[in-house]
């Protein structure tokens, strides 16, 4: 049995989420140095981009960010509060790592759990829960003209959120809806910090190879059209080689004579 209301706890959770996400968007408006309505337009974005993506997806009628004025506030406060306070130095950037795991756990913990009290089953639950983690930061680095961090040479972020939100799906299907906010939210915000104080990534594309052993090929064994196009294929395009065309074999035994003036003395 659940102590506390599990709406109010979502409520919360979603938005100190929303919180947080206004205070990275206005943290990068600060890096790009741009006016007030440049803080309070990435704040919004970043912020509410993931609620609304989540809302949309399960067709949820009118996004609860334009319906509840809880949410703009949210928003707008993170903003102030990144246009205001210049984090810069190395506790600031701790504590923009700090906030920007946490709210990673809380989106993929709401998004979740709200996939699954419309009736979604646990692997779309997961997959919408982690679009909600995800989605603001993505539409934030999109309208500033930059590659989503999600899409590589990063540390772990979406698998952070991955596994929070398999942890809430299997706590919400045991009835523990709360403990499964508090625990996605302390995982997510702890693999994603450990990840990046230890620059854990996923292996990019070059990283892993596999090499099959060669097959040795027999003396014996001729050299079919198989084989002959498989060695071509090995040593690359062919380059085209110009040699001397050899000399017909008449002209090689039968000379022609020079001519009589530049013929040499006959002794």
């Amino acid at each position: 049995m659940e102590i506390l209301d599990p709406e109010a706890v979502f409520r919360v959770v979603d938005l100190a989420g929303v919180l947080a996400n206004g205070v990275l968007g206005g943290a990068v408006a600060r890096q790009l140095r741009m006016d007030p309505v440049g803080f309070v337009v990435l704040a919004l974005t970043s912020a509410l981009g993931g609620g609304v993506l989540r809302d949309t997806l399960l067709q949820a009628g009118t996004p609860v960010a334009l319906t509840d004025p809880a949410y703009l506030f949210a928003a707008i406060a993170g903003a102030f509060i990144a246009y205001l306070i210049e984090l810069k130095g190395k506790w600031a950037n701790r504590f923009l790592i700090v906030i920007d795991s946490f709210a990673l756990g809380c989106w993929a913990a709401t998004g979740t759990s709200k996939a699954l009290g419309f009736g979604l089953e646990w692997l779309p639950a997961i997959l919408i829960g982690v679009a909600t983690a995800v989605g603001g930061g993505m539409i934030r680095d999109i309208a500033v003209g930059r590659v989503p961090a999600i899409f590589g040479g990063n540390t772990l972020y979406a698998t952070g959120a991955l596994i929070a939100a398999i942890e809430m799906a299997v706590l919400y299907h045991l009835g523990l809806r709360n403990v499964g906010m508090a625990v996605a939210i302390v995982s997510a915000a702890v693999i994603c910090t450990v990840a990046r104080r230890r620059g854990w990534r996923l292996p990019g594309p070059g990283e892993l190879s596999v090499r099959l052993p060669r097959r040795t090929r027999s003396k014996h064994s001729g050299s079919g059209p198989t084989e002959a196009g498989s060695r071509k294929k090995e040593q690359g395009w062919p380059r085209p080689r110009f040699g001397r065309l050899p000399r017909p074999r008449s002209a090689r035994r039968n000379p022609p004579e020079p001519d009589g003036d530049a013929a040499p003395a006959r002794r």
